[in-house]
């Protein structure tokens, strides 16, 4: 069989399971996941590579409406994304309603000339007969090419996806080295996993207003890491260290054990938490 290349974007509203889709149907983790909507906020390419085939998948944010600087970015992440791709992947959450706002953006997409999919995903959560009644409000829509239902958390259906997904692929360029998994810079990846444990670790006890830069980074027998962690408050701050500490002290920990079993080494990690009042729409995005 030829071998074929393609991109494909992964879009939908905050909190479909995009990241979860993303990460196993590459079958390793290149974009973070937690309970919290928004959680992504770049494009993040991870790469499939079969036998005879190399998917680039772009996750996205979710779509919501912008408020700040970072909602911006990650509104103009998303309609970037979405410019030149292969395939779409338009996701929506199977035990909810499809919106008026999944319609609209399904229809901004299909007359862009590349294949749009429609994925209801978290099948696990309902049965078919629920879930299938909800397609008649899209099944007729022009433009759509396949529609899938899924759970991107137990796999199910995500074989006859990419199956469907490689079809529609004509490039044979090999984009990336044939090992690849992710196309982010490891300070990318590292910052997203301290965000990524401080979202889980923290839940509902700190908005989503956090943000990680990595300082320094020297790789080793020993990797060392420093990092700063941005809040907005001054209690915001004192909740991520904790009382004595025993906070922070328990993100570098699982961060720590995180990153060595990412990067083969032992490593030496130093986090630091700063106020940065509205830090969202000062950040510079490169």
């Amino acid at each position: 069989m030829a071998f074929k290349s393609g991109f494909v974007a992964i879009v939908g509203q905050a909190n479909v399971g995009k990241s979860t889709l993303i990460n196993h149907l590459i079958g390793k983790k290149v974009s973070i996941v937690s309970p919290k909507p928004q959680t992504t906020r770049d494009q993040i390419l991870g790469v499939d590579n079969g036998e005879d085939y190399q998917i680039i998948f772009i996750d996205t944010p979710g779509i919501h409406k912008t408020k700040n600087k970072l909602d911006k970015h990650m509104q103009e992440t998303i309609d970037e994304a979405a410019a030149d791709v292969d395939v779409l992947l338009y996701i929506i959450d199977g035990h909810k309603e499809i919106s008026h706002e999944d319609l609209k953006r399904l229809g901004q997409y299909t007359d862009k000339g590349y294949p749009v999919f429609v994925v209801i995903n978290k099948a696990d959560l309902e049965n078919y007969q629920t879930i299938y009644p909800k397609l008649d409000r899209i099944k007729d829509l022009a433009g759509v090419d396949e529609f899938f239902v899924v759970s991107a958390k137990t796999g199910k259906n995500l074989d006859e996806l990419k199956k469907a997904i490689i079809s529609k692929l004509s490039d044979t360029v090999v984009y990336f080295p044939r090992d690849a998994y992710s196309a982010q810079s490891l300070g990318f990846d590292l910052a997203e996993l301290i965000r990524e444990k401080i979202l889980w670790l923290l839940d509902d006890e700190i908005p989503h207003g956090v943000g990680v830069e990595i300082t320094d980074l020297v790789k080793g027998e020993t990797t060392h890491v420093s990092a700063t962690i941005y809040c907005e408050k001054e209690n915001h701050k004192a909740i991520i260290i904790g009382a004595k500490g025993a906070m922070l002290s328990k993100i570098g920990t699982e961060c720590r054990l995180a990153m060595e079993k990412m990067l083969g080494t032992k490593v030496f990690l130093e986090l630091f938490v700063k106020v940065k009042l509205n830090w969202r729409d000062k950040v510079k995005f490169e």
